[in-house]
């Protein structure tokens, strides 16, 4: 990591639990990465508002209430609408397995579910970022 990536994390929607969202913030940030954290209930647009407020490096996005389907891809939608492709989205939650590729269809790079390590987290975005800014320097 040259420079300290951003990564807003946010909790779309009418979930209310959020402390996985505020650990794995927690975790980013100890990791190096600058972190805002949006707060619960934040509707697709505030949400693509703050990753273009911010200039977010990356978007994490918390759902546990099965509204994923739904909310997921009228963010991703927003953020290409913003010409933002090149925002990395990952996704952590309650996802059922047969859910995740129609999340990455959508535009997520990776979804994250109970039980994926802190450290790996934060290593998979690191890397992640590294080869998107390799990419977009050469």
């Amino acid at each position: 990591m040259e420079r300290p990536y951003r990564v807003v994390v946010a909790k779309p929607g009418l979930d209310g639990h959020d402390r996985g969202a505020k650990v794995v913030a927690r975790s980013l940030r100890d990791a190096g990465f600058e972190v805002i954290y949006t707060g619960l209930h934040q509707t697709p647009e505030q949400i693509v508002q703050t990753v273009v407020q911010e200039d977010a490096d990356a978007l994490g996005l918390s759902l546990l209430s099965g509204a994923h389907l739904t909310l997921v891809p009228k963010i991703t939608n927003a953020l290409a609408a913003e010409g933002l492709d090149d925002v990395v989205v990952v996704v952590g939650g309650i996802i059922p397995e047969s859910d995740v590729q129609k999340l990455k269809e959508a535009g997520v790079k990776e979804v994250f579910t109970p039980g994926s390590s802190l450290l790996s987290i934060s290593a998979w975005l690191e890397k992640e970022l590294d080869e998107r800014e390799v990419r977009s320097n050469s």
